[in-house]
């Protein structure tokens, strides 16, 4: 799950992913103990789920939808994987401009209104990502978003739950 775009023979961007057994996790987990205190021990070849740990592109190369096309491999891979669909804990980084204010939740409304802009938040949702639920402490020291993350998620809408054959024996 782990890929680089060069431009020019230069790593432009990045994204790291995972493939985690959802189900072990909490809804309400944190990144130390998705990424197994930030090991990524917790990454397992059979799992279910694509896990998002982090996407980033250099400065220098931010404006040519190289993101856009980080996640566009996520999904490409989630779909060849027969994974049921990608999540992460998402930033919320301009939270704290307003958390005197507005609770996370209404800031997600404000976002999703365009009310107030969020880069990372605003760049997830358009990329068809649903916020499901809002994490408290899932990024120790972000200050930035106040400790608080948005789980996102896209569905594999072709995801195909593997069928257990029953097992007969040959006599």
């Amino acid at each position: 799950g782990q890929v680089v775009i060069k431009v020019n023979g230069q790593i432009a961007g990045c994204a790291l992913s995972i493939i985690v057994d959802y189900d072990k996790f909490d809804e309400n987990h944190t990144y130390r103990e998705i990424t197994s205190n930030y090991t990524f021990n917790s990454h397992t070849p059979d799992g279910d789920v694509l896990y998002g740990i982090d996407v980033f592109i250099k400065p220098g190369f931010r404006g040519l939808r190289l993101g856009r096309r980080l996640y566009d491999y996520r999904k490409e891979l989630c779909e060849k994987k027969n994974l049921k669909g990608i999540a992460f804990g998402g930033r919320i980084p301009n939270y704290h401009k307003y958390s005197n204010e507005i609770s996370p939740k209404e800031y997600i409304e404000k976002v999703r209104r365009r009310e107030i802009h969020d880069p990372v938040l605003n760049f997830q949702i358009s990329n068809d990502f649903h916020p499901t639920r809002i994490m408290q402490g899932y990024l120790e020291g972000d200050s930035a978003s106040k400790e608080f993350a948005v789980l996102l998620e896209w569905d594999n809408i072709y995801y195909e739950k593997p069928i257990k054959k029953a097992a007969t024996e040959n006599r």
